[in-house]
């Protein structure tokens, strides 16, 4: 699918009643939602990607979450003597545990988590990337601090597998 296909169906959709719009094919995935699906939103975001690990695209309107967190860093908060793995920023952007300003965090320390199930989201160029767990286990420690710019590899969670 080329940009002025992407074009043609945003404007499809504008025109439309529909208010959340998905087409998956082999090799791409495109959503697009309305301002009508989010309450406030400025306009209406695309979004195209190729599959990425751990990384799949949902545009959302955010503002940061209020949630008390406390900041470690991986080497010296690491639980001794358990298997500790680190899910990493696939991307540069700015951090977010909630999918909105009312929504609950995706996750919190001492929760679950299944190899897929969004952790967070990372805005980066106007789109929100969600970001998936590639293991399964317990979340530990959440290392970044909501609506913080975080770095391509940093570390995001410690999770208990």
């Amino acid at each position: 699918m080329d940009f002025n296909e992407i074009q043609e169906l945003i404007k499809l959709v504008n025109k439309s009643n529909l208010t959340d719009f998905k087409l998956k094919d082999k090799d791409f995935e495109i959503q697009i939602r309305t301002k009508k699906y989010y309450k406030g939103a400025q306009q209406t975001v695309a979004t195209h990607h190729q599959p990425l690990p751990a990384t799949s695209v949902t545009p959302v309107s955010h503002t940061p979450h209020a949630e008390p967190l406390q900041m470690t860093t991986p080497a010296q908060d690491a639980p001794k003597g358990k298997n500790i793995v680190e899910i990493k920023s696939p991307i540069v952007g700015t951090f977010y545990r909630s999918p909105g300003p009312d929504k609950p965090v995706f996750t919190k320390v001492g929760d679950p988590v299944k190899q897929g199930d969004v952790v967070c989201i990372i805005e980066a160029m106007k789109l929100f990337n969600e970001i998936e767990s590639d293991i399964t286990g317990t979340i530990v420690k959440v290392l970044v601090e909501d609506a913080s710019p975080v770095e391509y590899d940093q570390v995001l969670y410690l999770v208990e597998v």
